[in-house]
C-alpha cells in the first residue's frame, strides 16, 4: 500500500501557534481557526453514552483508512471525521458562511476524542466556554 504525503497544513499538539482554546463541558472542541484567535468556532466533539460507546469510536477511529468517514452523532448535528490520507484528518465545517475543512494530525484529533472518556473533566477556564456556547445559542432565532 502506498501512502500520500498531505502537504496541507494541520493543527498539531505541538503547533507554534495557539490554536487549541479549549473543550467546554458539553466536549466542543474551540479552535482559533489558523491560529487567529479573533476567528474562534466552536466544533462539535465526541459525547459517550458509556465507556462500551467510547472505546467503539476510539477503535474505529484508529481503523480509519484513507477515503473513509467516521460519524459522530450528536443532538445538535452530527460531526462527521474524513480520513484524507496517512496522519491526516479533517472535519468539515462552515466559517463565516464559506465551506472549510479543520484539519488535524492523528495525535491530536485522538486526543480530542480521549475527552469524551467518563472519568475527564474540563478546566476552571473551559467552563467560560460552555457559557459562551449557551449565549450563542440565546443570540439565534428560534425554528418555527
Amino acid at each position: 500500500m502506498t501512502y500520500s504525503f498531505t502537504l496541507a497544513p494541520r493543527y498539531r499538539l505541538d503547533d507554534e501557534s495557539i490554536w487549541l482554546e479549549g473543550i467546554d463541558p458539553s466536549r466542543n472542541y474551540w479552535i482559533a481557526v489558523n491560529g487567529e484567535s479573533k476567528l474562534t468556532v466552536a466544533i462539535a466533539g465526541l459525547v459517550a453514552k458509556s465507556f462500551e460507546h467510547f472505546k467503539n469510536i476510539i477503535l474505529s477511529f484508529r481503523a480509519l483508512q484513507a477515503g473513509e468517514t467516521l460519524t459522530i452523532e450528536r443532538t445538535a448535528g452530527d460531526c462527521v471525521i474524513h480520513c484524507v490520507g496517512q496522519n491526516c484528518y479533517a472535519i468539515a465545517d462552515t466559517v463565516n458562511g464559506a465551506p472549510v475543512w479543520h484539519l488535524f494530525d492523528r495525535e491530536t484529533l485522538e486526543s480530542l476524542l480521549m475527552t469524551a472518556h467518563p472519568n475527564w473533566l474540563c478546566s476552571e477556564k473551559d467552563l467560560e466556554l460552555g457559557r459562551k456556547m449557551l449565549m450563542r445559542s440565546w443570540q439565534q432565532a428560534v425554528a418555527a
